[in-house]
């Protein structure tokens, strides 16, 4: 069956969602999220499209991004190609690690866009990550209360005021702002946050806490720890739930 076309924005601004191939985790360490914004950098320079925002999830990254004259379709392939070149070689796998085709929806206004920018920068906040967006490493959140890196900023910024200072305290209050934003997103049917990630071990194993899945025999232990990726916790997750450590579950997940 023929994929449908791509909503065509006129404003040539997307949100577009790319997610590991069935939820296959796609940054295993700091390392792989400086690579993976590197090679941003890099095939932004090469095709020219603009950068609003972005954040990376251990598997699916959120962009804002303004296409140029070149097609997204080809942008994500450049990016593809790098990224998961690098990656199959540090981890010694083989074949796709995105699911096959990006997502995106238009972005046509600018209520929308703050819709958008909000969203993304909350995601971490959401998955019951960190309990303030300022705290994680791995978005374009600093890039507009600090220093711009790979993010045009000044877009953004000047929707909430012409004055530098002013713009930035009204998006730091605006990004904090509990909210009922719907936007584009995978099925979230299989992210859990930590509290929800904590009931579902609960149920599973008939403990009082997570940690006690770390004194359970290795057999039980890595069974339940099978099934907590299968439901789509990270290993992150786990590891910061359970204390089991990050390179025991890397281990079981990987057989």
């Amino acid at each position: 069956m023929p994929r449908a076309a791509r909503d065509k924005s006129s404003t040539g601004i997307y949100h577009v969602m790319l997610r590991g191939v069935n939820h296959q985790i796609i940054f295993e360490d700091d390392e792989d999220y400086q690579k993976f914004l590197r090679t941003l950098k890099h095939t932004k320079e090469k095709s020219g499209y603009i950068i609003y925002a972005y954040c990376l999830m251990s598997n699916h990254i959120h962009l804002l991004i303004k296409e140029a004259e070149e097609d997204l379709g080809i942008v994500f392939r450049r990016i593809g190609a790098s990224y998961v070149y690098w990656y199959n070689r540090k981890y010694g796998r083989r074949g796709h690690l995105f699911q096959d085709r990006y997502k995106s929806e238009a972005v046509e206004t600018d209520s929308y866009f703050l819709t958008v920018l909000r969203y993304i920068h909350q995601n971490p906040y959401n998955a019951g990550i960190v309990e303030n967006i300022a705290d994680y490493p791995w978005s374009s959140y600093h890039e507009y209360i600090e220093e711009p890196r790979l993010c045009d900023t000044e877009f953004g910024l000047s929707l909430f005021s012409s004055d530098r200072v002013k713009a930035i305290k009204l998006f730091e209050e605006f990004n904090l702002a509990e909210n009922q934003d719907r936007c584009l997103d995978y099925d979230q049917g299989v992210r859990l946050n930590d509290m929800q990630a904590t009931d579902f071990i609960k149920s599973i194993c008939d403990v009082q806490s997570p940690s006690e899945i770390a004194l359970f025999e290795k057999g039980k232990r890595n069974k339940v720890i099978k099934q907590c990726r299968e439901k789509g916790l990270s290993i992150r997750q786990i590891e910061r739930l359970t204390g089991i450590s990050f390179g025991v579950i890397r281990g079981v997940d990987s057989r």
